[in-house]
């Protein structure tokens, strides 16, 4: 194959649906849960954010009462997530911005909205990037829309479907090009199983991946 050919998504995604299952699409709960949960796992582990999304439910009763708390209460709850008085601020904003604008501390109204006016509503708040955005969309809203991690951008550039200096913000709209909407979810959620047992950042297991024969980078990253 040549450096430049990329394999068809769907072959992708019946590859990685026979190595670990078909992932049918779930919700994973309420839109500002989601959001909140996306914004502590920013730059750590599920573990940890899990671990701080856990301890912020035991801490306060409800999301209006978070908003009300203060900041080194919110930030002792998120702790296990990591710069935590970061994104206190930011959590604690985003509440206070919904409950001044819409009455209370809910994005529950999100669901009667078109798709791109709720990415743009999203992207307007503090420390909500692309792919923040696209997973309230696709995980709480059941929308279309891909988000790209850190697992899903480096095996989207090893398969070549997108480009080797493509930065994970640009890969949104590039991905979202050539992922079919009704395959977004399995996708999404199979690339970052993959990525994690198989196409390692370093050291990828090339001689036990399904998509060897389709990749252009197989056996080629050390």
């Amino acid at each position: 194959m040549s450096a430049s050919a990329a394999p068809d998504v769907a072959t992708v995604v019946r590859r990685l649906e026979r190595a670990y299952g078909k992932r049918p699409w779930r919700t994973w709960g309420p839109p500002l849960d989601e959001l909140i949960a996306t914004v502590l796992s920013q730059n750590t582990n599920d573990a940890n954010s899990g671990a701080a999304m856990e301890r912020l439910e035991r801490t306060f009763r409800t999301w209006d009462e978070a908003a009300d708390a203060p900041l080194w209460k919110i930030a002792a709850a998120i702790r296990p997530a990591g710069l935590h008085r970061q994104k206190a601020a930011r959590i604690r904003d985003i509440l206070r911005r919904l409950r001044r604008d819409h009455g209370r501390a809910t994005l529950g109204f999100l669901r009667r909205w078109p798709t791109e006016r709720i990415h743009q509503f999203l992207r307007a708040m503090p420390g909500v990037g692309p792919k923040t955005a696209a997973c309230v969309l696709l995980f709480s809203l059941k929308r279309p829309v891909l988000p790209v991690d850190t697992h899903v951008h480096r095996v989207s550039r090893r398969l070549g479907l997108i480009g080797p200096r493509t930065t994970a913000e640009d890969a949104h709209a590039l991905l979202a090009e050539q992922v079919p909407p009704q395959r977004v979810y399995a996708f999404h959620v199979l690339v970052i199983r993959h990525g994690r047992q198989v196409c390692h950042a370093r050291r990828p297991a090339c001689d036990a991946c399904v998509l060897n024969d389709l990749c252009p980078s197989a056996f080629c990253v050390a």
